[in-house]
Parts: structure tokens; C-alpha cells; sequence
């Protein structure tokens, strides 16, 4: 009886046996070519803007157009390349325009830095960076979460800025979700494990559609790699929900125009469009125009929110 239940026993450890064999193989095979890659990468990654010094680091700035007027263009969360990935919206806006890119620290070819990631540090070091270009009037653009970080900005630097817009900007009262701390540790080890990039290559395409030449999709992508869950862009994940904590008592000055080009439909909340009425009720020049599309507009309507813009600031003036 004995002999008869061990030979299954012994079958079914060495099946369990094989398979963390097999899955520490397949661990290891997704590390080395994480590894490889990154290496073989860092060779092909094409060389664009400029780098101003800002608290003793890099920090890449594009700039596009000879326009009179500047607009300063600020990136949503976790964008890999906001120089390239806003490409679209450039090539509309440089004609008419200076076009003026930062790639905050953690972003495009910018350096890391170990600076708390508070909307405080990332507006000073922002500001810091045009100081260095000479750039002393604009209008800030951004999308997403610099939605946040323009609205401290325009009230810390009012005699600097002379419009804001919002490109499906982030609203202080629609708060992202506290991060817990285990989350940002499983996050750093997938990505030093290989196996955040292996669900990037297993998921669509994001730019596969999308009105941009092969040479910048291979280039997007790379930085992707490059720049995905990097330590600076985790603490800025982690200190989100306090960022938007601080701006819920701030407020877009009453004379300052301010447009909002945002989604119709927001796929999470109904509170999107209201809440961005909400934001200009007080102000002089405030507009919201929606568009049908996703969080990223500026990638398929650049033409049509340029003309708005255009005609927009036009009738202000």
C-alpha cells in the first residue's frame, strides 16, 4: 500500500519540481534579455533639445518656432518622451508660435533626481529652467497632472504667465488614490526584473495608429524602456495624492484666461466636465471645449485645439 502512494508522491513532486524549474528559467531568460536590451538601446537613442543646468542636473528643454509669443509645454504622468510625444501638437503650434518643451526630471533625456517629487519642487525646478532660457513671459501649456502643477504655478509666477491651457488637465477635486508603499516595491520589481518591459511587448501598440513617423514610434518606444518606473517618476507617484491634497484651495486668478480642451466622455468619472466648469466660473476669460476622444487629445485633435486656441486668444485680446 506504501509503495503504491509514494510512486504518486514521488511523480508529483518531481511535476512541481519541473515547473519551478521551468519557471525559474523562464525568469532568468526575461532578465538577461532585459538586460541586453536595455544596453543595446541606450546606443540607439537619438539626441534631441538642449540641456539647462537646474539644482546641479540636466534638464531637456525642445524648442520648436520663432513665434512672438511662447508657449511653455508641460507633460502629463509618466509621459516617456514629451518632446516627441507631443510632436503633433508642435508642428501646429510652431508657426505661430515659440514652442517651448520641458522634460521634468525622470522624463524624456532629462536626469534623475533624488529630490522629493512634491508639486513645490517640480514647479521651482520648471521655473528654474526658463529663468536659464531668458524666458520671461508665456503661456503654459499641460496636460494631465501639470494641470495641478500649472494651477500652483500661475499663482506663484502671475507676472510671468500670461494664459493657461489645459489639455485634459487634471482637476484637484477628482484625486488620485493614495499609493501604498508595497505597491511601489511590487513596481520596481518588475521593472529590475524585465518583466514590466515583457508586458509592454505583449501589450497593443499605443502609437501603432497614431500620426507619427516610424523613426519617432522606434524612439518613443525606447524611452519608454528607458524611463518607465524610474525612481523619480515612483515618488512622484507616491507623493500624487498629497500633491493633489495642497491644491484643493488654489484657484486660477480671476484675469488670467484660462481654456480647458478635455475628453467628452471620461471613461472613469461624470464629474470631469462639471468639475472643470467649476474651475473658471470665477474667471474673466474662462472657456471649457470638449472633444470626442481619450485622455491623450492632443495626439489626434493638435489641428483642431491649435484653431481654438488661435481663435480664442484672438478674442480676448
Amino acid at each position: 500500500m506504501k509503495r503504491r502512494m509514494g510512486k504518486p508522491l514521488i511523480l508529483m513532486l518531481k511535476a512541481i519540481g519541473v515547473i519551478v524549474i521551468a519557471i525559474a528559467l523562464f525568469l532568468v531568460i526575461v532578465f538577461i534579455v532585459h538586460i541586453v536590451c536595455n544596453k543595446f538601446e541606450q546606443g540607439k537613442i537619438d539626441i534631441y533639445g538642449q540641456p539647462v543646468t537646474v539644482d546641479g542636473k540636466d534638464m531637456n528643454v525642445f524648442i520648436q518656432g520663432e513665434g512672438k509669443e511662447t508657449i511653455v509645454l508641460l507633460p502629463g504622468y509618466g509621459t516617456a518622451a514629451p518632446a516627441l510625444d507631443f510632436k503633433p501638437l508642435i508642428d501646429e503650434l510652431s508657426p505661430f508660435y515659440k514652442v517651448v518643451v520641458i522634460e521634468p526630471f525622470g522624463y524624456g533625456l532629462s536626469d534623475l533626481t533624488e529630490k522629493e517629487r512634491s508639486t513645490e519642487n517640480i514647479v521651482s525646478e520648471i521655473h528654474e529652467a526658463l529663468q536659464q532660457l531668458h524666458i520671461e513671459r508665456y503661456i503654459l501649456m499641460g496636460h494631465s497632472i501639470s494641470g495641478l502643477y500649472g494651477l500652483d504655478y500661475v499663482n506663484k509666477y502671475p507676472d510671468e504667465v500670461s494664459a493657461f491651457v489645459g489639455l485634459d488637465s487634471s482637476v484637484p477635486t477628482i484625486s488620485e488614490k493614495k499609493i501604498d508603499s508595497s505597491i511601489i516595491r511590487t513596481i520596481k520589481l518588475l521593472k529590475n526584473s524585465g518583466l514590466a518591459r515583457l508586458q509592454v511587448k505583449l501589450s497593443d501598440d499605443p502609437y501603432a495608429e497614431l500620426p507619427y513617423d516610424e523613426k519617432t514610434k522606434e524612439q518613443l518606444k525606447i524611452l519608454k524602456h528607458k524611463n518607465m518606473y524610474n525612481p523619480s517618476q515612483l515618488n512622484e507617484a507616491e507623493m500624487m495624492y498629497e500633491n493633489f491634497k495642497a491644491a484643493k484651495n488654489l484657484s486660477f486668478p480671476k484675469n488670467l484666461p484660462v481654456i480647458f480642451f478635455i475628453q467628452a466622455n471620461h471613461p472613469i468619472t461624470d464629474r470631469w466636465v462639471p468639475e472643470h466648469q467649476k474651475q473658471i466660473k470665477d474667471s474673466v476669460h474662462g472657456k471649457v471645449m470638449t472633444f470626442e476622444g481619450d485622455h491623450y487629445l492632443y495626439r489626434t485633435k493638435a489641428q483642431e485645439i491649435v484653431e481654438h486656441f488661435r481663435a480664442y486668444m484672438d478674442q480676448i485680446k
